[in-house]
């Protein structure tokens, strides 16, 4: 029997994307426990707001897909693309706008109580300001390069989730040109959070936004121009791998092609300073081929995922869980050949990640060095750029063992990685084979 494609689908299934944001408003309520430890408070909501970056790469990055490719077919819970996108925006305002509200009222005034600070620009001292022009001048300057838009100088390319500044300007250059607007965009490579000296600060945990930092300085960037104004944003951009499988007969090389351009793919999002000016954001959307329904105006640094560097910067273990240390099996914790204990007391079952993972990285390591072992086969789907057992493997192909290993390529925003990795198993003389098509 054959459908119509059109015909209306009786809602049976909750929405895929409105559920995801559901769960990261349950992700984010964990950072609104006050019986949870307060650094563990801040993770979770680094957590959520990087959930939901991947939700606008991915998800709502294919959703637009869809839109623009004029097909209007319902899910199963009965929404069309459109519908889905609508919603999926206005929950995900509901969402950022208390993400913000838990950090601006809950987090930063509970980690003050902590004597954890961040020193906001406009609450700075005569020695806290001196430091901050001491750190701009020495370490931000030498790596900030103003882009000024006028005709010869076209709009930037801006890199997903990137941090950037809009700054409007009055007056001419050093060449006499009349400017009126300019792009600064800080380099990735830079912490979003930097410890402020003690002798200017006061205190071993008083922190500074980047933001803040820049803000305070850029006008050093534009000499013999007066800044007026200047507001970070942030694009998030679709990120999701379009993969012919059909048509591509290698496809590490066809990701490896897709890599770079997909931190320049289609806008999804526009994060944006909430004193922005409204004639800024029209500007920026414009650019950016952006509804307004797309713009997030936020109280704090645009992009909250970054505040995770601060867990590994404030040693205070009574405000973060116990570290859990799992367990060694006896018959495992020795320096003894596994081999002869598998013979010995046949299979050994290990549930992680409880039990300790380092008996599988000894297996394989002491496989790669066995001469009675001939061959390994192993899957690899994420196992991150240092990896022991890839070690292993790489070690055991240069032995001259056979060794198989099945990468998983397109393990979302891992694909890089096991690029890498698949390239290294090859030249050590394994075969590597791209997972499962389809």
């Amino acid at each position: 029997m054959t459908t119509n494609p059109e015909q209306p689908i009786t809602p049976v299934f909750i929405n895929r994307e409105l559920s995801l944001i559901a769960f990261n408003r349950r992700v984010l309520e964990l950072s609104q426990d006050i019986s949870v430890p307060l650094m563990e408070r801040l993770k979770f909501l680094c957590i959520s707001s990087a959930n939901l970056d991947e939700l606008f790469e991915v998800r709502i990055g294919s959703l637009t897909q869809q839109l623009r490719a004029g097909l209007n077919r319902p899910d199963d819970s009965g929404l069309t693309p459109q519908e889905q996108l609508r919603q999926v925006y206005a929950k995900a305002h509901e969402l950022v706008y208390d993400q913000y509200h838990t950090l601006n009222d809950e987090i930063i005034p509970a980690l003050a109580e902590q004597g954890i600070d961040f020193l906001r620009r406009t609450h700075w001292s005569e020695a806290q300001a001196l430091w901050v022009k001491q750190f701009f001048r020495r370490e931000l300057l030498p790596l900030l390069t103003p882009l000024g838009l006028d005709p010869s100088h076209p709009f930037p390319r801006i890199l997903n989730k990137s941090l950037n500044f809009v700054v409007s300007l009055e007056g001419t250059d050093d060449y006499g040109r009349e400017a009126w607007m300019a792009i600064v965009q800080a380099p990735r490579a830079l912490p979003r959070i930097i410890r402020m000296d003690e002798e200017a600060s006061g205190s071993a945990s008083s922190f500074v936004f980047l933001s803040s930092i820049i803000h305070a300085h850029v006008h050093e960037l534009f000499p013999g121009m007066t800044v007026t104004g200047c507001y970070q944003f942030r694009v998030t951009r679709n990120s999701d791998l379009a993969v012919d499988l059909d048509d591509d007969a290698d496809l590490l090389k066809t990701l490896q092609g897709g890599l770079f351009e997909r931190n320049y793919g289609d806008a999804v999002r526009l994060e944006v300073a909430d004193n922005c000016p409204q004639e800024m954001i029209d500007f920026l959307c414009d650019r950016f081929k952006l509804e307004s329904m797309a713009v997030f105006q936020v109280h704090g640094p645009v992009n909250l995922n970054r505040l995770m560097a601060l867990y590994g910067l404030v040693n205070r273990p009574e405000l973060k869980d116990t570290p859990f240390t799992p367990k060694l099996k006896n018959e495992l914790s020795g320096d003894g050949n596994i081999f002869e204990t598998i013979e010995q007391r046949g299979s050994i079952l290990l549930h992680h990640p409880y039990e300790s993972f380092m008996p599988v990285v000894e297996f394989v390591r002491q496989a790669a060095s066995d001469p009675k072992v001939v061959a390994i086969k192993m899957t690899l789907y994420r196992t991150g750029r240092d990896s022991a057992i890839v070690d292993a493997l790489e070690a055991a192909a240069r032995a001259g063992k056979e060794v198989t290993a099945v990468v998983e390529l397109r393990a979302r925003f891992d694909e890089e990685a096991n690029i890498d990795i698949t390239t290294r198993l090859q030249k050590a003389g394994a075969y590597v084979a791209y997972g499962i098509v389809g």
